[in-house]
C-alpha cells in the first residue's frame, strides 16, 4: 500500500478506545475459493453517512448481506450496534434492532398498493399495534420518504421506478431504524429524480439516522457522504473524506485499471 493510502487510514480510522455506535469486526464471507468480503473493520459514528463505493463484483451488496443474514449470512466476524453483536440474531430480528436495508431491485409487490406494501412491513415490526395505527405508521414512512399521497392506493407495479424505489425506503423507514443501508438508490433515474433522493438522505441525516449508502452515482455519493469508503474484491482499499479517498492511486487503479 502506498504512503498516501496509510496517511488515509490513520487519519481516518476510529480510535479503538471511543466506543463507536456501530462497528464491523474482521466481517468476511467466501463462495468456495472467492472471497466476497474479506476480513472487514469499520467504525461507524451515530448520525454519520457513510458512503460506500467500489467496481462492480467489489463485495459491496454482499456486505449489506451479511450485515443483515438476508439472503445469507457471514462467515466470521461481528456486527456491534452500541456494543451488541447483532449476528447472533435471526434475520428479522436484526430488522427489529433497528437495522433496516433496501435493495438495488424495487423489492415491491407490485399488485399490492403502495401503502399496504408498507404495511405489510409495520404489521410484521415489533412495533405493529392494531390496524389503524399500523396504516397510520404506514402513511407516516410513506411521507418520511417524499411519496406523493395522492398515489398511496396505486398499485406498486403501476408506479415508475422512483416512486417504486421511494416505497421500498419507506418499507424500511417503517421499521423505524437507527441504521439504514441503501443499496444504489439513485440507479436508473433522471437528474431531477437522483436531487430527491439527495435531499431525501440528507433529511434522513438531520433526523440523526445512521445511513450507510452504496451508489455509483459518485456526484450524489460524494455530495453526501461523511466519508467514503472504497472496496475492491471484497477488501477495504481506502478511507476517508470524499474528497481524498477519490484522489487514492489505489481507488483510481480499482475503477479504471493499471496503466500499461
Amino acid at each position: 500500500m502506498c504512503l498516501q493510502s496509510r496517511m488515509t487510514f490513520n487519519h481516518f480510522h476510529r480510535n479503538d478506545a471511543l466506543a463507536a455506535f456501530l462497528e464491523i469486526k474482521g466481517l468476511g464471507k467466501s463462495f468456495g475459493g472467492i472471497h466476497a468480503v474479506r476480513q472487514l473493520d469499520l467504525s461507524i459514528d451515530r448520525g454519520e453517512i457513510l458512503g460506500i463505493a467500489g467496481p462492480n463484483g467489489s463485495g459491496k451488496s454482499t456486505f449489506f448481506n451479511i450485515m443483515t443474514k438476508v439472503p445469507f449470512a457471514a462467515d466470521r466476524g461481528e456486527v456491534l450496534l452500541e456494543g451488541k453483536n447483532i449476528l447472533t440474531r435471526k434475520a428479522h430480528d436484526i430488522a427489529r434492532s433497528g437495522v433496516a436495508r433496501t435493495f438495488q431491485r424495487e423489492s415491491v409487490f407490485p399488485s399490492l398498493s403502495a401503502v399496504d406494501n408498507v404495511l405489510t412491513t409495520v404489521e410484521n415490526s415489533s412495533a405493529g399495534g392494531t390496524h389503524r395505527d399500523n396504516v397510520a405508521a404506514a402513511i407516516l414512512a410513506l411521507d418520511q420518504a417524499g411519496f406523493p399521497a395522492t398515489l398511496h392506493n396505486t398499485p406498486a407495479g403501476a408506479l415508475p421506478v422512483f416512486l417504486r424505489k421511494l416505497v421500498m425506503i419507506a418499507a424500511a423507514l417503517a421499521l423505524k431504524p437507527r441504521v439504514l443501508l441503501l443499496d444504489e438508490p439513485a440507479s436508473s433515474l433522471t437528474p431531477h429524480e437522483i436531487a430527491r433522493i439527495q435531499a431525501l438522505i440528507l433529511k434522513l441525516k438531520e433526523a440523526d439516522m445512521t445511513i450507510l449508502l452504496i451508489e455509483h452515482v459518485l456526484p450524489l455519493l460524494t455530495a453526501v457522504s461523511d466519508r467514503l469508503a472504497v472496496l475492491d474484491q471484497g477488501e477495504l482499499i481506502a478511507i476517508g473524506t470524499p474528497e481524498a479517498v477519490i484522489a487514492e492511486p489505489r481507488v483510481v487503479e480499482a475503477y479504471l485499471g493499471k496503466k500499461q
